[in-house]
């Protein structure tokens, strides 16, 4: 059986599908591992690196492999040179992918959308969304520290005392408390707010203070904040604003996959900030946390500069090509049998993260939101009576039963 690691091609991509340290893992499976030349390049993996670690380092890989490993999906000119019956394992958006996802089921293509797979404790190891929004946390706060023209840490001298910044954090998952942290560790007085139950123990427990503004917690399915109201939502912007006003640096982190960002601060609320102040919206691609911020950009907006994160794991890519790598291994591992590549389907972590099999889209929103509801067949009408039928008679002879039906009574 034959891996690809194959060369990412969306602008702006510097991570790769698998780094060389992992290589042995897939060869101890039973694979052999090819790559495309100048794959990990943008990481800092030249490919002699692979080629020591065991890996083939080649040009024309697609047409043999059995499972094509990347970041993000193959574009469909690529997905074309696959031979029937491959795999494919990345990044696949299936609300915006739609067309790609049409030409894999067509092509008999078995696709994995590394975003779908399940949010449980087993599962923990092959969570790529957490492995890179890991990497997007830290990243977050070390940008904030280097747009902020001020000191994070407070510091004591002889010619006077300078105060630590303020900084606060909108979203308390993965990314959220990995900013907390590391803002922390860089000496910044943290504060932060997540509309989850469990978020304040957690914010706690990274040394940062929990903003507590007495709404109603919305708790949703897979670890997200449940949708809010408009009412609720401009009730939380206006408890926020004091808050707001007062920091040096606001980092917001919420954001669901597939779906557009909840704009929680308004360009009217960050005006009110200082001078020099920063703000940090890692959810700039999907919409935005933050009114007017820009994907890949930085605007300012009344006396504050304002960073919109776009793609921002690719901005660390060793790290987060390592820990998707592992996430990877870990899922090829669950679908390995042998040294055969045998996902069970009945394997909740298999069905969840599939995407396309056998000619078909098993992915049940995708698949309706590309082919429409399935068809229900019309129950039939029962045939009218012939006239032949004999009239029940309660006179005749009841049924045998197994016992003396007076007895039991």
């Amino acid at each position: 059986m034959k891996i690809a690691v194959a060369r990412e091609t969306r602008d702006g991509e510097t991570r790769v599908a698998m780094v060389p340290e992992l290589v042995g893992k897939l060869t101890d499976l039973g694979y052999e591992v090819l790559v495309e030349p100048g794959a990990g390049a943008r990481a800092e993996y030249d490919d002699e690196l692979y080629a020591e670690a065991g890996a083939t380092v080649t040009e024309d890989l697609l047409p043999d492999a059995d499972v094509v490993i990347s970041v993000n999906a193959l574009p469909g000119y690529r997905a074309r040179l696959l031979r029937d019956g491959a795999a494919v394992i990345s990044f696949l958006p299936v609300n915006s992918s739609h067309d790609l996802i049409t030409d894999l089921r067509d092509l008999g293509i078995t696709s994995f959308a590394m975003e779908l797979v399940p949010r449980i404790s087993r599962a923990q190891s092959m969570d790529a969304l957490s492995s890179q929004s890991l990497v997007s946390g830290y990243r977050c706060a070390i940008v904030a520290a280097g747009l902020l023209r001020r000191f994070f840490p407070l510091n004591m001298t002889a010619a006077g005392t300078v105060q630590a910044a303020q900084v606060v954090v909108l979203g308390a998952g993965v990314a959220g408390l990995q900013a907390i942290a590391t803002s922390k560790r860089l000496g910044a007085v943290v504060q932060a707010y997540d509309v989850r139950a469990a978020a304040a123990e957690e914010i706690r427990s990274m040394g940062a203070k929990s903003i507590d503004l007495e709404l109603e917690t919305l708790e949703g399915s897979g670890g997200y904040a449940r949708e809010m109201t408009e009412d609720r939502a401009a009730r939380q912007r206006e408890l926020l604003t004091p808050y707001i006003a007062n920091a040096d640096a606001l980092i917001t982190t919420a954001a669901v996959p597939g779906r557009q960002a909840p704009m929680l601060v308004t360009a009217e609320m960050v005006e009110q900030m200082k001078p020099g102040s920063v703000v940090v919206d890692l959810a700039a691609e999907s919409g935005g946390n933050v009114e007017g911020s820009v994907a890949g950009k930085v605007v300012r907006i009344g006396q504050a500069q304002v960073w919109g994160g776009d793609n921002v794991p690719a901005q660390m890519p060793g790290p987060a090509s390592k820990l998707y790598a592992q996430n990877v291994v870990s899922l090829l591992t669950l679908m390995t049998s042998e040294g055969e590549f045998a996902p069970d389907f009945d394997d909740e972590v298999v069905s969840g993260s599939a995407v396309t099999h056998g000619g078909r889209i098993v992915h049940e929103p995708t698949r309706e939101a590309i082919e429409g509801p399935i068809a229900v067949e019309p129950e039939a009408e029962p045939e009218p009576p012939t006239g032949d039928e004999q009239p029940f008679d309660s006179a005749q002879e009841p049924f045998d039963l197994p016992f003396d039906s007076e007895e039991q009574q």
